[in-house]
């Protein structure tokens, strides 16, 4: 990688978008490939285009559609050059000269039609004004929050008009970094003083007793160091674990464990004086869960490489957690090019059945009087209460327990818990407690 391209942010923007929306790459995979490249006021500039793109791109798609005459037959990298260029004069306040020569030059890197880009861009600048979006109230909002209509629809059914849209502005927010502190180690208190230490301002969150959540600015190098005494894991997820409601000595089930958040959490709350074992099918994702263990310290986890439906035990076991594959359409917030994964509810639909098999399958190895508890980092109806109604339906010896006192806030009166981005400033999880008769 050559110099001039090495210090360019906007150019590691460009080769970004091109590997999250066309080659179904995860934005963090993109941020470590290429900001391992950058210093920190470099690595911060393209974090906020690449992310804010992301979130905008609808948006930005609709607007380019004034300026250019055949955007689908556009080069995508020209495209999202663009896209960039223009996210940098609405949302940065970059000025207009520098949005014009700084994007031109990241063409004649990574696209083929500099005059192209100068010609937009330079229009657009003139015109001076961004119109508002014509159609149903539906469609303007999809548009200005780039949400695809369908989902705009989906959720104004089920939630109103109003509340959807402070769900997608929401979705739309930087969500807060939120630390658990490996509470085995260390006191939230002691975290707290060395972040301090580093110029990393936090505060409690209000409900995990492990949590910390991180105040702008700072620099997420800094938090890297200190994996092992903390994990980076938002608020709601935490409380899942608290939801087994564990204890040393127990035999618990982790069934799709990595990347381990959960688990590790749940060996820190029994003390690491638990046996637990910790499932999950590929191998990619097992060598995340081993290297978050290692660094944790912690030996009451045993790993186990495998289709959780199709294993064997020897015994049952008194705690499972199936925290399983799903849409996460609730963690948008943090993974903007979701909103763009899906093209209809048909698609969701197709997570159901996969979800209920597994929760047929692992709800077999539990013990009578244990507790199973079965989570998704989504809302939706498909991957939430209709699983949990066929489950219940097809075993008997199945039924919800009430809920915790501690976290009742987000339980609703038949025992779902829900947290939502835009009543909790959390991420968006469901999880049900169920016990076996």
């Amino acid at each position: 990688m050559n110099n001039k391209i090495r210090k360019n942010p906007r150019v590691f923007v460009v080769y970004s978008l091109i590997d999250v929306l066309q080659n179904n790459r995860k934005p963090k995979e993109c941020i470590n490939r290429y900001g391992r490249y950058l210093n920190k006021k470099d690595r911060a500039m393209f974090q906020e285009i690449f992310y804010g793109v992301l979130r905008n791109t609808l948006y930005l798609e609709w607007i380019l559609r004034r300026y250019l005459p055949k955007p689908e037959k556009t080069r995508k990298s020209t495209l999202y050059n663009l896209m960039a260029g223009l996210y940098q004069a609405i949302y940065m306040r970059v000025p207009d000269w520098a949005v014009v020569n700084e994007t031109v030059d990241v063409e004649k890197h990574s696209g083929r039609n500099p005059s192209l880009v100068n010609g937009v861009l330079r229009n657009f600048l003139r015109s001076g004004h961004i119109p508002s979006p014509e159609g149903s109230l539906e469609e303007r909002l999809a548009i200005l929050t780039s949400h695809p209509v369908w989902l705009i629809r989906r959720w104004s059914e089920r939630f109103g008009m109003e509340e959807t849209e402070r769900l997608v502005r929401a979705n739309n927010e930087i969500p807060p970094l939120v630390l658990r502190v490996n509470l085995m180690r260390h006191s939230r208190d002691y975290i707290m003083k060395d972040l301090l230490k580093k110029g990393i301002k936090a505060e409690y969150t209000k409900y995990s007793p492990a949590g910390l959540k991180i105040l702008p600015p700072y620099d997420f190098r800094d938090i890297e160091g200190m994996i092992g005494r903390v994990f980076i894991q938002d608020e709601a997820s935490q409380l899942i674990s608290y939801l087994l409601d564990v204890r040393e000595g127990m035999r618990i089930l982790d069934a799709c464990a990595a990347p381990g958040g959960k688990t590790t959490h749940i060996a820190e709350i029994t003390g690491d004086r638990a046996t637990i074992f910790a499932v999950d099918l590929h191998p990619d994702r097992l060598k995340r869960l081993k290297e978050n263990i290692l660094k944790g310290g912690y030996r009451s986890v045993g790993i186990v490489q495998g289709d959780v439906n199709s294993i064997t035990w020897d015994k049952g076991f008194d705690r499972i957690l199936l925290d399983s594959p799903c849409s996460s359409l609730g963690v948008i917030r943090r993974n903007p090019d979701l909103k763009y994964k899906y093209k209809g509810p048909y698609e969701i639909e197709r997570f159901k059945q996969k979800q209920l098999q597994l929760l047929l399958n692992v709800s077999n190895h539990l013990c009578e009087g244990g507790v199973l508890v079965y989570s998704v980092c989504s809302f939706e109806p498909e991957e939430t209460t209709e699983v949990i109604d066929e489950f219940l339906h097809k075993r008997k010896d199945f039924y919800i327990i009430d809920r915790m006192d501690k976290f009742k806030e987000f339980f609703d009166k038949d025992g779902y818990f829900f947290t939502f981005p835009h009543r909790d400033n959390m991420d968006g999880f469901f999880a049900v407690r169920l016990s076996r008769r």
